[in-house]
């Protein structure tokens, strides 16, 4: 490789001013870390793909483990359901179900970018454990809830506290675990593997509450499910704060050299390492941005299927004549399926880069299909059925693909975590399209589900289209593909002419 201290001048010696000056001003540390080491400046790919695993080993167990109970948080109510939580608190009456699922999607949009702009500010690691702290404590404290306007708000909160930790965990995947441009749409393809945890956590929390729904006791079962669940994600959040590697220069467990190499390999991707700084402009480029506003439609479409695969999928299954405790049970290949299929199309999407578009236009059509099949088969077909509402998880294989492709073509750290925010704003509307009054074939929210994911599909092919042209149009005006100073200078895609976008 180049020298990085022969980079690092050009950024020292510049119109930017001295090191500390740039430091100061932008918050970003990993020009320090450049300019201050002395050893060998030059490492072997042995060298740095045992650094690659070292940071896999650190960070993809704490995505799985915080992903999986992010997931088991949004069926719970669901599962809660079947043993009670609606009769207790009043939600068989209209609507009252429904919202208490979107309340909390309302919350999730507007916690998302105040939680995204302190862990932007702050050390991210300590952002990421209070939240988490403060998610677990509001779901521990569902059971002191005795009507529904007491959820509704519980679940508001639960909502707003919840909401950065995705994005704050996309942020740490492009900060830490990814790099070299010409290969990180690849690499997040396979690191966004880690959302497979989403589907397979459904395998073990109906056993989980299945065997909770079997205790007695004063108490409803449900009580026992947000207890359970409540303390084990207070827990997850005492220990993120202390094995969370935030980013390779403050992360603990390495060396100052293992700190050099994994601060400059990171040069080419085209992003600061951390950036304390908020970039109007970078706001501004994005919301002004067509792909950004394709993908953000694209999850609004793509979510009304999360409804009946979340919120609602227990309660379907019991609506087809199954008792409670089967009905959990009966959702457990839904989660094999699921997490079967993210894996699936990760790998596929590393091994044929050029395909993720139509992987996520695939996925869709199985949504499609199995909508289709919810919504017109006869009660009496119960395979089919249980059939589609098991492939009907298949829009979250899609997801998956999009969370990488959506890293890899965003650049500027500004823009990329507003950015990460917005793709999950797309949760909230699912849930009103399943009425208590359709219940329990739930006819409208399916055709609803069949047009959004045609939509859906739609909207990525064009997406596709656009990068394309855009990566044409770049190579016809000479520019080649190149990651001089954009990483220190913090350049977004579209101010970078050699960043070209994955497909």
């Amino acid at each position: 490789m180049g020298s990085i201290k022969e980079h690092v001048s050009h950024i020292s010696n510049g119109e930017e001013g001295d090191l500390k000056k740039l430091d100061t001003a932008h918050g970003d540390e990993a020009i320090k870390v450049l300019a201050v080491y002395d050893g060998d400046q030059t490492w072997t790919p042995e060298e740095e793909n045992k650094l690659r695993r070292k940071i896999d080993m650190k960070l993809l167990p704490v995505l799985c483990v915080t992903y999986a109970f992010l997931y088991a948080d949004k069926v719970l109510l669901g599962q809660a359901a079947l043993f009670g939580i609606k009769d207790d608190l009043g939600l068989n009456s209209g609507n009252r179900f429904s919202m208490a699922s979107s309340i909390f999607y309302l919350g999730f949009i507007l916690g998302a970018y105040p939680v995204t702009f302190l862990a932007q500010r702050f050390p991210i690691e300590r952002v990421a454990s209070l939240a988490i702290i403060v998610w677990g404590t509001t779901l521990i404290l569902t059971p002191a809830c005795t009507n529904f306007q007491g959820l509704y708000a519980q679940r508001f909160f639960l909502g707003f506290t919840e909401a950065g930790i995705s994005p704050i965990f996309m942020m740490i995947v492009v900060r830490i675990l990814y790099h070299r441009r010409r290969t990180i749409s690849a690499h997040q393809d396979l690191g966004c593997a880690w959302y497979s945890c989403t589907g397979y956590v459904s395998i073990f929390s109906p056993l989980v509450n299945y065997g909770l729904g079997h205790l007695g006791g004063s108490l409803a079962p449900w009580f026992y499910m947000y207890l359970f669940a409540g303390a084990l994600t207070i827990i997850c959040g005492v220990l993120i704060y202390f094995v969370l590697p935030s980013d390779p220069i403050r992360a603990k467990g390495f060396n100052e050299r293992e700190r050099f190499i994994a601060v400059s390999r990171m040069r080419t991707n085209n992003s600061g390492v951390r950036n304390t700084h908020f970039k109007g402009g970078q706001a501004i480029e994005l919301l002004t941005d067509i792909k950004f506003w394709l993908i953000f439609f694209y999850a609004l479409c793509g979510m009304f299927a999360n409804a009946p695969i979340s919120t609602f999928q227990a309660i379907i299954i019991d609506g087809f004549g199954f008792n409670p405790l089967n009905s959990l049970l009966l959702m457990i290949p839904s989660g094999v399926h699921a997490g079967t299929m993210m894996l699936i199309t990760t790998y596929l999407a590393y091994k044929f880069p050029g395909w993720r578009a139509y992987l996520i236009i695939m996925c869709q059509l199985v949504t499609m299909a199995a909508a289709i099949m919810l919504w017109l088969l006869p009660r009496s077909e119960l395979g089919a059925l249980l059939f589609a509402c098991y492939i009907l998880t298949t829009t979250g294989a899609g997801y998956a693909v999009t969370m990488g492709l959506f890293l890899a073509n965003n650049a500027g750290y500004t823009k990329r975590s507003l950015a990460s925010s917005g793709l999950y704003i797309g949760y909230s509307l699912g849930p009103q399209v399943f009425r208590q009054e359709d219940s329990p074939r739930y006819n409208l929210g399916f055709i609803v589900v069949v047009i959004t994911a045609i939509v859906a599909g739609l909207l990525v092919l064009v997406y596709r289209v656009i990068c394309s042209l855009e990566n044409r149009r770049r190579d016809k005006m000479g520019t080649v593909e190149g990651f001089e100073h954009a990483y220190e200078d913090d350049l977004t895609d579209k101010m970078n002419m050699q960043f070209r976008y994955s497909l």
